[in-house]
């Protein structure tokens, strides 16, 4: 009897990813969620014996579906699967009955020795290949292949936010909240009506940096609500009075954003196989309304491709906006990286 198998992930770039690193002499039939909502109505139905579940999803997030499969002692072993690499979100998922957790992407031995200690394949033991399960819109859709640019950034996004998160919760040993990337077309003079934080009265601080590589080129920006440095500071180890105050905030700005920068940038690079030069960061302005900070960019009416992503610390009032903005000359390479990664 075949293995129900259900691959839950909001990307639809990654659940076809997931399917292809599947042991491929594994006997399962395999069915696919689009979020959490999804893949619970499938498991209370009976329809999967063992679940690799996203973290990070819209609605309904895989912390929750956990919760959900605890709660109503749903009969399945489910593991997560997830580019959030914090300490603290693995003994989270656990503590939450998951069987395991791996971090994306996945390598196929990787996950062909997951399930061979758990007793769920057998090298050579199956004649014929997995296939997909019928009567799913997700399956279709993952089936045929499709995905877009859209897709495609949303997921680099995804995995170098949690290897930033990552380094960022082990400096300052905290629990990182992460959200789903956002991705969107948007003019430069519209930038600071995209921003989330723009939202918001209180006033902010940010810092920019170029990149530039292999027919990509761009700028990080980075946006702290003011109301973060007191925490940041307290948890970078920093000592401040009135007459250093200043320069500590300065100081504070960019170490934040070195990290921040550094690894996103570094681990989105090394998934799309490119050499991306950096500038030298630079402080846009301190304590200002979100308008005044991005008024560099009100004249030009270039369209730009940007991923926006909002970070905060649990327990601490540390909250900041990261957004990577690609110029429009980026577009072809970045969609010829696309059919890349799906070929």
């Amino acid at each position: 009897m075949s293995t129900q198998v259900l691959i839950c992930d909001d990307s639809a770039l990654a659940r076809k990813q997931m399917a292809k690193a599947l042991p491929i002499d594994w006997d399962v039939s395999v069915t696919f969620a689009a979020d959490g909502h999804e893949a619970l109505q499938k498991v209370r139905a009976g329809a999967a014996d063992i679940l690799f579940l996203d973290l990070n999803m819209p609605t309904l997030d895989g912390y929750a579906v956990l919760q959900a499969i605890k709660e109503e002692d749903l009969p399945v072993l489910t593991v997560v699967v997830s580019g959030d690499v914090q300490p603290q979100a693995r003994t989270r998922v656990l503590e939450l009955g998951a069987m395991d957790f791996i971090k994306k992407p996945t390598a196929a031995a990787t996950l062909a020795q997951l399930v061979q200690k758990y007793g769920l394949y057998r090298p050579g033991e199956a004649n014929r290949t997995h296939e997909e399960k019928p009567g799913s819109t997700s399956t279709t859709q993952d089936a045929s292949g499709d995905g877009d640019l859209h897709d495609y950034l949303q997921e680099t996004a995804n995995l170098a936010m949690g290897q930033a998160a990552g380094l960022l919760a082990r400096l300052l040993n905290v629990f990182i909240k992460l959200p789903v990337p956002k991705v969107n077309k948007i003019a430069r003079s519209e930038l600071s009506m995209a921003l989330s934080a723009a939202i918001s009265k209180t006033t902010h601080s940010a810092v920019c940096q170029g990149f530039i590589g292999s027919g990509i080129a761009g700028e990080a920006l980075l946006l702290f609500t003011d109301s973060s440095y007191a925490d940041m500071a307290k948890l970078l180890n920093y000592q401040s009075d009135e007459s250093t105050s200043s320069s500590v905030e300065v100081e504070v700005l960019m170490d934040m954003s070195s990290i921040l920068f550094g690894a996103f940038l570094k681990c989105m690079s090394d998934q799309m196989g490119l050499q991306l030069a950096l500038g030298h960061p630079t402080v846009l302005g301190r304590q200002l309304q979100t308008a005044r900070l991005v008024q560099h960019h009100k004249q030009n009416q270039e369209q730009l491709l940007a991923i926006e992503i909002h970070y905060g610390a649990e327990g601490y009032s540390i909250n900041c906006d990261l957004m990577v903005l690609f110029t429009e000359d980026s577009l072809p390479k970045l969609t010829e990286l696309l059919h890349r990664s799906k070929e």
